[in-house]
């Protein structure tokens, strides 16, 4: 039987700065600097959980999902769930705030899921205090302090690639291209936040911006556009969708320059292949797995830092090494971001592409 949680002691919002004292597993689940700790009232499992996925159309979606499903399909993980359902609603906040009202009404413990928009989702966190249900989102997380989220630091991850590329251009610049995220989510906001943080210092700087939807056909079609409006860039920034943008520049014979990209093992591939400069880091899809493990570990009475900030995998151009980081025999599509060691044992390429990416 499930103990209830308590009324009015949903959550225990401590007022101290989450040290790693102060949180289970600090080891994993980082703290955020300033970040403050959330616990629950244990509960017994096993647990009805369920990941509500918004957009779902481009590779780092589906390798989110997969790495939820492969996470769940763990022994040791299995056991602890009682119902795991993993759906996605499209670009609609409407569309998954109600799918989350739903499990919430079905009774399910908690909710993983990436927003689609980060301020929209007030009445549905009040709605799951009330009926005792953890929410954890994860990547594209909220604009609050109620409830943990999963995280990486976007804006750190988007000076990360703009710094390597005006590095190797020694500071200097005239015109850069920037190729955008899906609009209207934290993260994209973010990391062109942190991007700009870089290029807004340059002297003389034309930033050229387009929007790639992290997807690499998108970004693919967006950039070759750009290449016939604005000619040669000196560099490019890419959020994701990076493979689709060194595609276009390689078929409109564009000189090569430095790129700041993400790590899918295509994009490694293209930047070994063709001596591409620059730094490949990932915001990895098997994030959705520490925001399950997080929602269980919540749920059996652990504290946690509100804001998790996990470690932003990259390597730089110079670095690549066949077989090590980036894999010639498994698809394009495979991100390279398959775990955390820090808290799990990385997922292999088979656990990952033996899941489907469909609702269930």
């Amino acid at each position: 039987m499930k103990q209830a949680f308590f009324a009015g002691a949903i959550m225990a919002l401590l007022s101290t700065t989450a040290f790693a004292a102060d949180t289970y597993r600090p080891e994993c689940y980082a703290p955020a600097p300033d970040t403050t700790s959330i616990s629950y009232p244990a509960k017994d499992g096993p647990y009805k959980v369920a990941f509500v996925n918004g957009f779902a159309g481009n590779d780092w979606r589906i390798a989110a999902i997969q790495s939820a499903k492969a996470w769940a399909a763990r022994p040791e993980n299995a056991e602890q769930l009682a119902e795991f359902k993993v759906i996605s609603v499209g670009n609609d906040s409407a569309a998954q705030i109600a799918a989350i009202d739903n499990f919430i009404a079905a009774g399910y413990d908690a909710i993983t899921f990436t927003a689609v928009n980060p301020s929209a989702f007030t009445g549905v966190i009040r709605r799951a205090a009330r009926a005792g249900t953890v929410l954890v989102p994860f990547d594209n997380v909220l604009d609050t302090d109620k409830i943990v989220q999963v995280n990486e630091d976007q804006k750190a991850l988007g000076r990360l690639k703009a710094q390597t590329v005006m590095d190797l251009l020694d500071g200097k610049a005239k015109k850069i291209l920037m190729v955008n995220g899906l609009p209207g989510n934290s993260t994209d906001r973010d990391r062109r936040v942190g991007m700009m943080s870089v290029l807004d210092k340059v002297d003389g700087l034309e930033i050229v911006e387009v929007v790639g939807n992290w997807d690499t056909g998108t970004s693919q079609k967006v950039v070759a556009d750009a290449l016939a409006t604005h000619g040669t860039f000196e560099g490019v920034v890419s959020q994701h969708g990076t493979a689709g943008t060194i595609n276009a520049m390689l078929a409109a014979n564009h000189p090569i320059v430095p790129v700041g990209g993400d790590a899918e093992n295509g994009v490694r591939m293209l930047m070994a292949e063709n001596k591409i400069p620059g730094v490949s880091a990932s915001q990895a899809p098997a994030m959705s797995a520490i925001a399950l493990a997080a929602a269980i570990d919540l749920l059996k009475g652990h504290p946690l830092p509100q804001t998790i900030y996990l470690p932003i995998p990259y390597v730089y151009a110079d670095q690549l090494a066949a077989g090590e980081n980036f894999f010639p025999d498994l698809p394009k599509s495979f991100n390279t971001g398959t775990g955390y060691e820090e808290c799990f044992k990385p997922f292999t390429p088979e656990e990952l592409m033996g899941q489907s990416p469909d609702n269930n």
